[in-house]
């Protein structure tokens, strides 16, 4: 066995508790987990020294914003893949909003040219499935899945905007249809445009334009535009057989539908993000305004959507990492329709949720099951999201008694600020593995730009 590195000591999760092993790396791959002691390590291999530490499987964030091209004033591919690397995350994929808007053949290997150059760590990326003649053409170019936004902003032009956002039914059923015939997943943002429009008319009548009358517009009706977006939304994949994932899944009674349609076979995933669960609350909209918006969420679907997470209606977290500068956050003090929102979060998100493993609120098992080994199964990464013999020396050691204060002076990202600033949590990320390469180590970025590569899946992996 050709090992080149040996992380001795580590405790794993199997079979839902911890369990101390050796992992023996030969190359890019794991070539064995076995008891501690129980291979000795030829001279030539590197010991890592893991000793109470956990190693976990790298995080797979589906949903991540990374402004390039067309927006590298708030983050780039370079920068936000360090962001991920201290996060935890080894393989991302990106979303279509950039400019030019990722709809074609050509802008999709354009974006991916890009990846190849800058990215620490794996990558792929989600074109827009808005022009149907090109949705068969791009599932040839080794994505992972499609992206429609059901929503466009009004008073800006970003970050939905109009070129590719889909409203009308029949485009949406139209692009459904050529989804499936890829047998793709189809992400899709559920929003919907006219209500929102005539419920932020009303607080735009009476000159409210505030961070709080912004949340009561897109929380209108107890989630009224989630769920009459997410009905539709599961009708379409019910009649066309496209693999549906919904994003921000943030209301009961999206959770109620979602687990009534896959009761009747839909091929329906969904996902939560890092604000749904640990932003979004009320008391953090009236503190933080725009820098926490998003949305809100109010208390009891925060609640749903928690108990969802744990019993599987959720199937993973992805963090849907946003980041805007403090200029397009505080214009929003005064008029919240003109901020840019969303937050960042792919740094924060494993170790948020590793202290909300300590609270008690998700078991281990399951925090692994959500950050890598779901979404890596279910957009087809085999290689990914687990820790045995012949899957991808994607790892994360973790420090899981550290506490320590998030502040926005350890912001790797781009921009200088975290919703979380001062937040103490008790769980780090101490190293980060890509391919049995480090990218992160001890609080330092040593991955290399275009070290990443593109994470194919089975279904369209190439020779």
């Amino acid at each position: 066995m050709n090992t080149t590195r040996v992380i001795r000591g580590a405790s794993v999760v199997s079979n839902g508790s911890l369990q101390k092993v050796d992992i023996l790396v030969a190359g890019e791959r794991i070539s064995g987990v076995t008891i501690p002691g129980a291979i000795v390590p030829p001279p030539s291999a590197e010991v890592v020294e893991a000793n109470g530490l956990w190693a976990l499987p790298g995080g797979v964030d589906v949903h991540v914003h990374l402004r390039e091209p067309g927006y590298t004033h708030k983050e780039d591919i370079e920068t936000a893949t360090k962001a991920a690397a201290a996060g935890g995350y080894t393989t991302l994929f990106g979303m279509p909003n950039v400019k030019p808007p990722t709809m074609t053949a050509s802008d999709l290997e354009s974006a991916l040219e890009l990846y190849d150059r800058k990215s620490l760590v794996d990558y792929n990326h989600n074109p827009a499935a808005k022009q149907t003649d090109q949705i068969a053409i791009m599932a040839e170019q080794g994505i992972a899945a499609y992206k429609i936004y059901m929503v466009a902003d009004t008073g800006r032009s970003y970050p939905h905007p109009a070129a590719i956002g889909v409203h009308d039914h029949g485009h949406l059923l139209e692009a459904m249809q050529a989804v499936a015939a890829t047998g793709l997943p189809l992400m899709v943002h559920p929003h919907d445009q006219r209500i929102e429009e005539v419920v932020e008319q009303r607080f735009w009548a009476e000159g409210d334009r505030s961070p709080q009358a912004y949340a009561r517009t897109l929380a209108t009706g107890d989630g009224l535009l989630w769920d009459t977006a997410t009905s539709l939304l599961l009708r379409l994949a019910e009649a066309t057989g496209c693999r549906l994932h919904i994003v921000h899944t943030t209301t009961s009674r999206q959770v109620e539908m979602i687990r009534a349609a896959r009761r009747r076979g839909v091929k329906v995933t969904c996902e939560v993000n890092h604000w749904g669960l640990f932003l979004a609350t009320w008391e953090l909209v009236q503190e933080l305004g725009p820098y926490v918006l998003s949305y809100w969420v109010p208390a009891h679907h925060q609640k749903a959507v928690w108990q969802a997470l744990r019993d599987g209606s959720i199937d993973m977290v992805a963090s849907d990492h946003a980041p805007h500068t403090r200029e397009e956050k505080d214009v929003g003090y005064q008029d919240m329709w003109a901020a840019h929102t969303g937050t960042p979060g792919i740094q924060y998100q494993l170790p948020l949720l590793i202290d909300a493993h300590h609270q008690g609120r998700i078991s281990l098992g399951r925090l692994v099951e959500v950050v890598a080994g779901a979404p890596a199964r279910l957009f087809g990464l085999s290689g990914k999201g687990r820790i045995e013999p012949g899957a991808d020396a994607d790892l994360v050691l973790v420090d899981p008694d550290r506490e320590w204060t998030i502040t926005n002076e350890s912001v790797l990202s781009k921009i200088d600020w975290t919703p979380y600033h001062g937040r103490t949590i008790r769980g780090a990320v101490q190293r980060t593995l890509v391919r049995g390469a480090d990218v992160y180590v001890d609080g330092e970025v040593v991955g290399t730009p275009g070290f990443g590569r593109q994470a194919i899946p089975d279904a369209t992996k190439r020779s």
